[in-house]
């Protein structure tokens, strides 16, 4: 009898561990999706960019697990016929207060390996970008653009042509995890599976509830809403342009990104969600808002990320303040040129009891149950590479790929 395998969450990360899966032996795999398509959360919600690996601690999971997760995505798309452009990217210093931490992105770049990074100069960083502004740049002309939701959706395929099965509609509300066997119940019935993966994104936190995990870290969704630039004026940007990372603040902030099929997107900016699947203001879950308020680490965190937090929802609620800090960058950006409201995407952020907001990849295992607690950027880009892991170090599967 095969061996049986289920996969909570159908977004990139779940259905590339579902394909692996199918690809390295007899093991008859199920994946359970809420909704009624793949990626229709974090994976469908994003701006596209496969990194490079510029800003990562070396060493970390995130650091070796992009490196390799780039080379199989850009491996993956050729073989299926799926867009994958080189852009490239600018990491712009803006002042000359930014050039320590230019230095340091630099610094592990180098140490990441990786590709054709380049250290310029203001002219130099204009040959790449003719309208944008700075005084020093590192360039990453390997940082590309995909569609996540085609890949997964092929990826969805490859799990059904290897026998899997991808169940959509199947929202999990019950784990029972004894006996070494581990039993799923939706409202449609019951799966026994022999290991589960749990990839639930914005909801792992409450599916580890389910499974008997611990509840730290729990995930607090902040929304990144995006502006799309107007068609006429898109040739203001090449590829990417990035602000340099304050090591302060979680996030990246405001940036563009011409995507894989030629819209530039500004953005995203990041705001607390008032809902774990909230994409507006309008999307409000009172349970939700008041999970994220009673957490431990709710006070810590707001003292130390107060400001930034009233900063972004400024700019979230008037535009000609997102639009300031957009210009810093482009100086011939004008406010008509942010043309309407692009969507925007949730980020699923693991977050301990302390407040401390996780910064690398988090597996965690509870028996016959394995957890992803915590999967941000660059969870997309190194989905592949993701899997191979958790197949080797937490199932103790050997890898055998296919042809």
């Amino acid at each position: 009898m095969a061996h049986r395998i289920g996969i909570i969450g159908g977004g990139i990360v779940g259905m590339a561990i579902a394909r692996a899966l199918t690809r390295a032996g007899d093991f008859e795999v199920t994946v359970l999706e809420k909704e009624h398509r793949v990626a229709a959360h974090q994976t469908g919600h994003n701006s596209g960019v496969v990194h490079a690996g510029l800003y990562y601690q070396p060493g970390s999971l995130k650091a070796v697990l992009c490196a390799r997760g780039r080379a199989l995505t850009r491996d993956y798309c050729q073989d299926k016929g799926l867009p994958y452009r080189e852009l490239g990217k600018l990491v712009v210093a803006v002042t000359d207060e930014e050039l320590p931490r230019l230095d340091e992105i630099e610094r592990r770049a180098r140490e990441n390996q990786v590709p054709g990074v380049k250290r310029l100069d203001a002219a130099q960083l204009r040959e790449i970008e003719p309208h944008a502004a700075g005084v020093a740049a590192v360039h990453s002309p390997e940082t590309a653009v995909v569609d996540y939701a085609a890949i997964t959706e092929a990826l969805a395929q490859d799990v059904r042509q290897g026998g899997g099965s991808v169940l959509l509609g199947q929202e999990v509300v019950a784990v029972k995890n004894a006996a070494g066997l581990v039993q799923v119940s939706t409202p449609a019935g019951t799966h026994t599976f022999d290991r589960l993966v749990v990839c639930a994104g914005l909801q792992s936190d409450l599916v580890a509830k389910l499974v008997g995990a611990s509840p730290s870290p729990a995930i607090l969704p902040f929304r990144g809403e995006y502006w799309v630039m107007a068609a006429e004026r898109s040739h203001l940007v090449n590829g990417m342009i990035y602000p340099v990372p304050d090591p302060r603040f979680p996030f990246l902030g405001v940036h563009f990104t011409r995507g894989v099929y030629d819209d530039v997107h500004v953005g995203p900016n990041a705001v607390p969600a008032l809902a774990r699947e909230g994409y507006s203001w309008g999307r409000v879950s009172l349970k939700d808002t008041l999970a994220s308020l009673s957490w431990p680490g709710a006070p810590a965190l707001a003292r130390k990320h107060w400001r930034m937090g009233a900063r972004e929802i400024s700019a979230s609620l008037l535009k000609p303040l997102y639009f300031r800090q957009a210009r810093q960058f482009l100086p011939a950006l004008k406010p008509s040129d942010l043309a309407a409201k692009a969507g925007a995407g949730v980020r699923a952020q693991a977050w301990d009891a302390d407040g401390s907001l996780l910064d690398d990849f988090a597996v965690d295992r509870l028996g016959a149950v394995t957890l992803l607690r915590n999967a941000p950027s660059p969870a997309a880009t190194s989905a592949l590479a993701i899997a191979d892991h958790v197949l080797e170090h937490y199932l103790q599967i050997a890898r055998h790929p296919l042809p």
